[in-house]
């Protein structure tokens, strides 16, 4: 009798022994503090270090950094670095990585980066997961070259001008023209390596002007800011008064909101200003998204556009740089700017374009209503809203003196005619100085070739 309960007591034990066993081989396994995976690094292969900037890193882990360990060396010092650390969160650690002070008369080509980290795991018999890594860092202190060939010789508020520039470095990563540090212009490339061309806009909405830089920048982080030299002309404001009437914001803004598929708020206020301020940012923002995506960035050599045309026989209703007060219940209620030409003939009148181009964008843009933009190459393309019916599709290849378009009253409008405007990467600009063939030979024409002289001359 005792035998047999000895043997169930002893089947119990190992019973319980077994499940014990899975147990904390389960836990072992599946909790999170015995998690197996090796911390991260945001270091990769190829490195490029001035050693001047600090060096941005992150290390991430699934649980806890612990402790980490990073070692500099040139081939002729083994240093283990400081480090600030720019934030902690949860799993993830962010360094600015500080160079030693470097010797005058020692200039490593490549030094090497050891990485070692260590997370809070208990995996490894407590002893947590490790990374050792090393890199191998490109030392590269020489800034990029960042010459202004040429420019125009003016902008205005609301305008446009031509920056001719020379871009060289073996490490180049990025280079642009930037309109007081806020505004960015893409330089394509222009009739030999290492120069490049850009039309650049001062944005009717920036009131100051600051200055006008060209910017190159390589991967080890040295940077050339050049000043491109223009002189300004500041622009006179036209102020229209526009008074807003309840059948305005029930047949136009009410509709032109919900085509866009925005909800409708109940007060007369609150939906125009929703169209007028909200709507409005967004379809400016979608012009400038798709101007820049679509942009023909091809070598250029020449200009080869011609001075735009107004609508045949078009009468003009407003113009560019107007600033709208608009009035509701005799209280003003909102402000804007008007960014192009507004031009009425017959109803449904035929839209020719100019210039040949390539249809970017073909489709109904809230307070603009259906609107075709035709890009022209250079960073310039020209956008014709509010229309009734459209004759290209998107995509197409269209010529010059080619019907794209019929007026109409679609968007924030009540009658039919046509809004004209000229961008700038995607920036509406005053279409007056791209109708006028003197403004371009002097501004844009003789500025390349004016470059072209001083490149071959090189």
């Amino acid at each position: 009798m005792n035998r047999k309960k000895n043997d169930k007591a002893i089947k119990l034990l190992v019973y319980i022994f077994i499940i014990t066993i899975i147990s904390t081989l389960a836990f072992v396994f599946l909790s999170p503090i015995f998690e197996k995976n090796k911390p991260k690094t945001s270091l990769g292969s190829e490195l490029f270090w001035n050693l001047k900037s600090p060096l941005p890193i992150n290390l991430s882990d699934d649980n806890e950094i612990k402790s980490y360990k990073i070692t500099y060396n040139d081939g002729k010092r083994t240093i283990i670095l400081d480090t600030k650390v720019i934030s902690k969160q949860k799993g993830s650690l962010d360094l600015n990585i500080i160079a030693p002070k470097q010797d005058i008369m020692y200039h490593p080509k490549e030094v090497t980066l050891k990485l070692e980290v260590f997370d809070t795991s208990k995996w490894n018999f407590f002893k947590g997961n490790s990374l050792v890594k090393e890199v191998k860092v490109k030392v590269d202190n020489i800034r990029p070259i960042a010459n202004v060939i040429t420019n125009s010789y003016l902008i205005r508020q609301g305008g446009s001008a031509v920056v001719i520039a020379q871009i060289e470095d073996e490490n180049l990563k990025d280079f642009y023209v930037s309109f007081n540090n806020k505004d960015r212009f893409e330089l394509i490339p222009f009739y030999k390596d290492n120069y490049y061309f850009a039309i650049i806009a001062w944005p009717i909405f920036r009131d100051s002007f600051e200055g006008v830089n060209l910017v190159a920048i390589d991967k080890a982080k040295n940077q050339t800011i050049t000043k491109v030299p223009l002189y300004i002309k500041s622009l006179k404001q036209k102020i229209d008064d526009i008074k807003i009437s309840d059948k305005f914001i029930e047949k136009v803004s009410k509709n032109v909101l919900s085509k866009s598929g925005y909800e409708i708020p109940s007060d007369g206020t609150e939906i125009f200003i929703k169209e007028n301020r909200d709507l409005r940012e967004q379809n400016v923002k979608t012009i400038k998204e798709v101007s820049l995506n679509y942009m023909n960035k091809e070598k250029i050599s020449n200009f080869n556009l011609k001075a735009f045309r107004r609508l045949p026989s078009g009468m003009k209703f407003a113009g560019f740089g107007e600033r709208r007060h608009y009035f509701y219940n005799n209280e003003k209620i909102d402000e804007a700017w008007h960014l192009g030409m507004d031009w009425g003939s017959i109803k449904r009148a035929k839209i020719f374009t100019t210039n040949a181009g390539k249809v970017i964008y073909n489709d109904y843009l809230g307070i603009y209503g259906n609107t075709v933009i035709i890009d022209h190459k250079y960073g310039l393309s020209s956008l014709y809203a509010h229309t009734s019916r459209s004759n290209v599709n998107l995509n197409d290849n269209v010529k010059a003196g080619q019907q794209i378009a019929n007026t109409g009253s679609t968007g924030a409008v009540f009658g039919d005619h046509l809004h004209f405007g000229v961008l700038v990467q995607g920036i509406e600009v005053d279409p007056k100085e791209w109708m006028d063939r003197n403004w371009i030979k002097l501004n844009v024409t003789n500025t390349i070739s004016q470059a072209k002289k001083v490149i071959d001359s090189k």
